[in-house]
């Protein structure tokens, strides 16, 4: 059986994801393909390119810098998180993504987007690690109204958590049958409806597509959730989420709450290696 790697986003409540992303890399654990979702693209394609720490190390190096996430960006560029300094500069200059490693590694590697014309999910398979690929990883991470949308080829996109949060469905249609499954809230958490639908429908009213995903997207989230759990429970994906709320901002500037989020990542890791193991190699 294939065994797939899946992430889910959720800002920095992905520093969870990497603190669980490197522990299972030191233990040696190798999958045959991974997906990410939003900042479980970002992060977790680091585990194809076998960089342990990166994640933690840069985005602790630049918690503080403007130019990786502020209003200031937002107000000056229309993005949240700043596209040139997050998907140029910093790859490609100032914590370098090996994209050597990440082509050598037979392990397959896809993130999800948002064609805003359908709102339909479009997985990319990354190729090179390259400037093609950091672009559809921008996508799959661009929220809207604080990014603007992304443009590949003649197609725009936008966050792949519109449409697609966990993409487990899709590991499981294309083969992928040992399935673990990073999440980023606990156990006990459902999504609520948004308050702030009807200033989106005033925002977003020249994307209907992409409104009518957000109109039904804590259903549709909650309902990938209870589709987890039941396979969880059947002992047929292994789920590795946080034991309480990580309750950490969205920009979060303080080096030591990073590090407490990674590090709960790694803990619940350690807890479960074994497990872990045993599962995919039975």
């Amino acid at each position: 059986m294939r065994k797939g790697l899946i992430m889910e986003g959720g800002a920095m409540r992905g520093m969870f994801t990497a603190g669980v992303i490197d522990t299972l890399m030191k233990a040696n654990i190798k999958f045959d393909g991974g997906i990410g979702v939003s900042a479980g693209a970002a992060f977790g394609c680091n585990y194809k390119s076998n960089q342990i720490g990166r994640v933690l190390r840069y985005n602790v190096k630049y918690a503080g810098d403007p130019r990786l996430a502020s209003w200031q960006s937002w107000l000056k560029t229309g993005d949240l998180y700043g596209a040139d300094f997050c998907y140029r500069e910093l790859p490609v200059e100032l914590d370098v993504f090996d994209t050597a490693a990440f082509q050598k590694n037979p392990m397959d590697f896809w993130c999800v987007a948002t064609d805003i014309n359908n709102g339909e999910a479009i997985y990319h398979k990354l190729n090179l690690g390259k400037e093609a690929d950091l672009q559809w990883i921008r996508a799959s991470s661009s929220i809207p109204v604080f990014a603007k949308p992304v443009q590949i080829g003649n197609r725009y996109y936008w966050d792949g958590g519109i449409s697609d949060s966990i993409p487990i469905k899709f590991f499981e249609k294309i083969g992928y049958q040992k399935n673990v499954v990073v999440l980023t809230q606990p156990l006990d958490y459902r999504k609520e409806k948004s308050k702030v639908y009807p200033a989106l429908e005033l925002v977003l009213h020249h994307y209907p597509a992409v409104l009518e995903k957000l109109k039904t997207r804590a259903e549709d989230y909650n309902n990938v959730l209870d589709y987890i759990r039941k396979k969880e429970v059947q002992g047929k994906i292994f789920v590795i989420r946080p034991p309480y709320s990580l309750d950490i901002g969205t920009m979060e500037k303080d080096p030591q709450e990073l590090k407490r989020v990674y590090n709960i990542g790694v803990k619940e890791t350690k807890k479960n290696l074994l497990k872990i193991k045993a599962y995919l190699e039975n």
